[in-house]
Order: C-alpha cells, then sequence, then structure tokens
C-alpha cells in the first residue's frame, strides 16, 4: 500500500506555491522523523533535548529560561520540562541569572557540553548522509533559494510590523 500524504494528494491544477510549500513540508518532515529516530535510538534522546542543549552549546555563559524559549519556538512549560530533566542527569544547571533576581540562566555542565558534542558529530553525518541525493551544485543552489525565500519572508515580517504599530 503506498503512503498517501498531503503532498501527493495535490492535482496538477493547484498552485505551484501549494506544490513547493507541501514538498518542502514533506520533506523536511521525513528528514526530522529520521533524526528522531537516530536520536532516540543511538542516544536515548529526543529532539527538543538536542536543540535545546546546541543553543546552550552557542552560549558558554547560558541563556535565561525565556530565551530558550524564544530561541525554540517553544513555551516556557515546554522549556521547563526538558531542563527539569537535563539537570536531573547533571547535563546542565540552573544559576540564578546576574542581572534578573526573578530569573535562571541555564548553562551545560562540562558532562553536557561533552555529551552534546559526541551527540553533535554524529547528527552531522546523518544530516551529510540525508543530503548525498544533491551533488555540491545543486546544495548550493537550493541554500540560495532559501536565502532568497527567507529574506522575503523577513521583509513581510517586518512590514506587517510597522502596520501592527
Amino acid at each position: 500500500m503506498a503512503l498517501v500524504d498531503a503532498e501527493s494528494r495535490v492535482l496538477d491544477d493547484h498552485h505551484q506555491a501549494i506544490k513547493l510549500w507541501l514538498r518542502m513540508l514533506a520533506c523536511t518532515t521525513r528528514i526530522e522523523n529520521v533524526i528522531r529516530q537516530k536520536l532516540r535510538s543511538e542516544f536515548g534522546t529526543t529532539l527538543p533535548r538536542f536543540d535545546l542543549m546546541a543553543q546552550l552549546d552557542r552560549e558558554s555563559e547560558g541563556l535565561s529560561m525565556g530565551e530558550l524559549s524564544a530561541r525554540m519556538m517553544v513555551t516556557g512549560g515546554n522549556v521547563t520540562g526538558i531542563v527539569d530533566q537535563l539537570e536531573g542527569e547533571g547535563m546542565v544547571v540552573r544559576e540564578d541569572h546576574p542581572s534578573d533576581r526573578r530569573a535562571y540562566r541555564v548553562r551545560l555542565t562540562p558532562a553536557g557540553r561533552r555529551q552534546f558534542r559526541r551527540m553533535a558529530a554524529v547528527h552531522e553525518t546523518w544530516i551529510v548522509e540525508l543530503f548525498d541525493g544533491w551533488n555540491a551544485a545543486q546544495k548550493t543552489q537550493v541554500h540560495g533559494l532559501f536565502a532568497t525565500l527567507k529574506q522575503h519572508l523577513a521583509a513581510l515580517e517586518e512590514t506587517k510590523r510597522q502596520e501592527s504599530a
């Protein structure tokens, strides 16, 4: 039985933008599912935990819970749950925020940093493997096209922000 997803149900007369959106979504979902499964089976972790650790790895001084929430585009409750788990495993610590007594700063412990870097190195090989279907020129072309789309979306957001101000 063939897998029927939103992309496969698109008709020829659908707008090209809809076809493109559904193709991008289908590819993103497939890649994300592979990464989720591999993180679970090889490291016993989840993609949100990996993402949180990646944010902290970039900021040696740590991040507030609010900053983590904004960067990960999830609710504060989701961040709190992940931080609670990682703190219980000794991967992160909560510290008083230096400039806001109501907030905590979260940072990786040395053990957390070592674990994240092991996972990140393997994660990189998975991503490289998943994109091996394109040659270097194709990857460069697609990267450029997505950069143009990202700029367009940012301009739309700015216009909307200005109109609502």
